[in-house]
């Protein structure tokens, strides 16, 4: 008998799931010395440290200490409910705090979608390239995921609508299609207004509903976004939000606004994955929240990231001068999003850049089809400007040297 044979079978589902690309690459940065451009990581120097320390003494007082480590209802705490709702208010959605549920992340957001809104081989939509962890979180559930054309203002609405009208005649319309509309990771692109008008349309007429994903939207540089998709077709529209971006990520806190119809669905899931959202991280956000801290400490958020955009901009107009790439400049956000020659290989020459000293994210596995090789992400989110410079430098050689190579 063999004792040393494994007992356990996986499931389907399990076979589904893949690593982070990100998270691996994140392991080879962590090199002494290597300049990382590939973690969509917030800036440690914007995390709100002394307000955090107040605000859990303030939480741990003896009034309010033992309710606050104790079990706390799924739906969440009512106070931050009710502040979620009002905050989506200022941004012309009218939403209830009973639509409001607090997640785990707005990853766990992402996670019971799947859970509640994904069959076996149902049709999921996604933008062209689109965020890698939604990719993941839906893979489980065994859809099969299909690209919608885009461009650099997202979604293209009369190739949406062609697709949409093939989809149907073939009886095989999408549960749902998934869009970042504010800074998307991982390009950094934003979808005006005239866009948002045109791609709600064609949902709205083909009977779509759009799970609308908005991490960064308070990460504007010069103007903020349009109004959230949510605001103009609330029934059919499921809003993820995060306090990851604008407050601290170690908090592990996001939101999920449903319309009521898919509410108690997805309390239920959550409940069977955790019962509730840490009370304690939830009432210690209510207490930073309070007396409008969030309109103080954002804007430095912004310049922050703003300086540092413009740092890779400049950076990249000069390290990379004559190469043939291309690159976007986003209007807020973490992100820029580089084209290649068509030439090269991201992913392979990412061995050579860590060699060079520095690190970023290839394209390709933001993909849900065939992807783009000669494609790489960059975040300018935790590096000085002049490690920017550094940076764009390192990679500047080395494609000079792999274009030399296909010379």
């Amino acid at each position: 008998m063999n004792t040393t044979a494994s007992p356990w079978r996986l499931a389907a589902r399990a076979e589904r799931m893949n690593p982070s690309a990100i998270r691996e690459i994140l392991k080879v940065t962590e090199r002494p010395g290597i300049l990382n451009f590939a973690g969509g990581l917030p800036s440690p120097e914007t995390f709100p440290v002394d307000a955090m320390r107040a605000a859990c003494a303030r939480v741990l007082a003896e009034d309010s200490a033992r309710p606050a480590l104790q079990y706390a209802t799924s739906e969440g705490l009512p106070e931050l409910r009710a502040w979620v709702a009002a905050e989506l208010g200022r941004q012309g959605a009218a939403v209830s705090p009973d639509q409001v549920l607090i997640t785990t992340g707005s990853q766990q957001g992402l996670d019971l979608v799947a859970k509640v809104l994904i069959d076996q081989g149902a049709p999921v939509l996604v933008e062209t390239p689109t965020y890698l962890g939604a990719l993941q979180a839906f893979a489980p559930m065994q859809p099969r995921i299909d690209s919608a054309a885009s461009d650099d203002e997202g979604v293209q609405p009369d190739a949406l609508a062609a697709q949409l009208a093939r989809l149907a005649g073939q009886g095989q319309m999408p549960r749902f299609m998934y869009a970042l509309p504010n800074f998307q990771n991982p390009t950094g692109r934003s979808m005006p207004e005239a866009r948002r008008q045109a791609v709600l349309a064609v949902c709205r007429a083909h009977g779509l509903p759009i799970v609308e994903d908005n991490p960064y939207g308070e990460l504007w540089f010069e103007q903020p976004p349009p109004a959230p998709l949510l605001a103009r077709w609330p029934e059919g529209v499921i809003y993820l939000g995060s306090f990851s971006k604008i407050l601290a990520p170690g908090l592990r806190l996001g939101y999920v606004i449903a319309p009521p119809a898919l509410y108690p669905k997805l309390l239920q899931a959550k409940q069977a994955a955790d019962l509730h959202t840490p009370g304690f991280n939830q009432r210690v956000v209510m207490e930073v929240l309070q007396d409008g801290f969030l309109d103080r400490h954002v804007p430095a958020i912004r310049a922050r990231y703003h300086a540092q955009r413009d740092a890779m901009l400049a950076a990249l107009s000069q390290r990379l001068d004559g190469l043939g790439v291309q690159w976007n400049q986003p209007a807020g956000g973490m992100f820029l999003w580089l084209r290649l020659p068509q030439t090269l290989d991201a992913q392979a020459l990412l061995p050579q850049a860590v060699d060079a000293g520095m690190a970023y994210v290839p394209g390709a596995p933001f993909y849900a089809r065939t992807p783009e090789r000669h494609t790489l992400r960059l975040s300018f989110a935790t590096a000085a400007p002049a490690q920017i410079d550094a940076g764009m430098a390192a990679l500047g050689q080395v494609l000079r040297q792999a274009l030399k190579l296909k010379a």
